[in-house]
């Protein structure tokens, strides 16, 4: 069904590849390093993991609840922890679909992989809940044309303070304390630490993405309203 909508193939994956692709070419972001894809490849795995599981989930999410399918499915044997079940198995089959397609890419261009992937999966799966999280919060509380607008919105905004494609170092000092504090930068720093040899995750890091795992989902399931 993801591969179906053009506009879900574009954020899931049109974008992603897209932004790795003409800034790893085009040297214009201040990375401080030799080969930009080596920042961005591990940024933009982060990308695609917050536009999966936060964005793709909390629209698709909103409209069927807006439209009375979550009512019904809720109605019937498959029940609403199974079905929620479900949509969380399938955003991460289309997140190994997105590091199926990306990390190629990147290795094309150059990056120079390393570090370990057992701690960027952790991460990973961190992050999907935490998102998928935010992603539910909206969907389950607010009306699907409003869901559209925040988390796109949301997205943009996570993108700019998230570490993906502008270095955290770069953003003023009270700007980057609340970034640190946020999912996205947190999943920026764990896969940078993770995947570039001779770095670590910071502890910071891992504290805000089990904060956010454990709060957002927590959130979501309290607020969330099927109709």
């Amino acid at each position: 069904m993801t591969l179906r909508r053009g506009e879900s193939v574009l954020l899931t994956l049109g974008i992603p590849v897209m932004l790795l692709v003409f800034f790893s070419l085009v040297d214009v972001l201040p990375t401080g390093r030799k080969h930009p894809v080596d920042f961005l490849a591990p940024g933009v795995l982060a990308l695609a993991v917050m536009s999966t599981a936060m964005v793709g989930l909390g629209i698709a999410t909103g409209f069927e609840r807006q439209y009375g399918v979550l009512k019904r499915l809720g109605t019937t044997p498959l029940g609403r922890p199974t079905l929620l079940a479900a949509k969380t198995t399938a955003i991460l089959a289309v997140e190994l679909v997105q590091v199926a397609v990306l990390v190629p890419i990147a290795l094309a261009l150059g990056w120079h992989a390393g570090g370990n992937a057992a701690l960027a999966l952790v991460a990973v799966l961190l992050a999907t809940a935490g998102f998928a999280g935010l992603g539910l919060t909206m969907a389950g509380t607010l009306r699907a044309e409003t869901v559209l607008a925040a988390a796109n919105g949301l997205y943009l905004l996570l993108l700019l303070l998230g570490g993906m494609v502008v270095p955290l170092s770069k953003l003023p000092s009270g700007l980057r304390a609340v970034a640190r504090a946020l999912p996205a930068a947190a999943l920026s720093d764990a896969l940078h630490g993770a995947l570039a040899a001779g770095h670590h995750v910071p502890g910071r890091a891992w504290l805000v993405l089990l904060a956010w795992a454990v709060a957002a989902p927590l959130v979501a399931a309290v607020t969330f309203r099927w109709e």
